[in-house]
């Protein structure tokens, strides 16, 4: 997937654990590693303004665009 999940750089920054970033947000941690480990097919905006609250952060910060590989057939 083009789209590639930083929250594990923005918990390293701010010394954080995943537990304590769910309980803050309010989503259960089995929903937070689903994000965070890139499985998921979307993201509500209110959760992503949570995290970017919690975290003191932009959503540039916790989501970015990584081009997939072209191949010439």
């Amino acid at each position: 997937m083009p789209i590639a999940v930083d929250i594990d750089v923005m918990l390293a920054r701010r010394k954080m654990s995943v537990g304590e970033l769910a309980d803050r947000v309010g989503i259960t941690p089995a929903n937070l590693a689903v994000l965070k480990n890139g499985r998921a097919k979307a993201v509500r905006f209110a959760t992503l303004a949570a995290l970017c609250d919690v975290l003191d952060c932009q959503p540039g910060d916790l989501l970015r665009w990584e081009p997939e590989d072209a191949t010439d057939d």
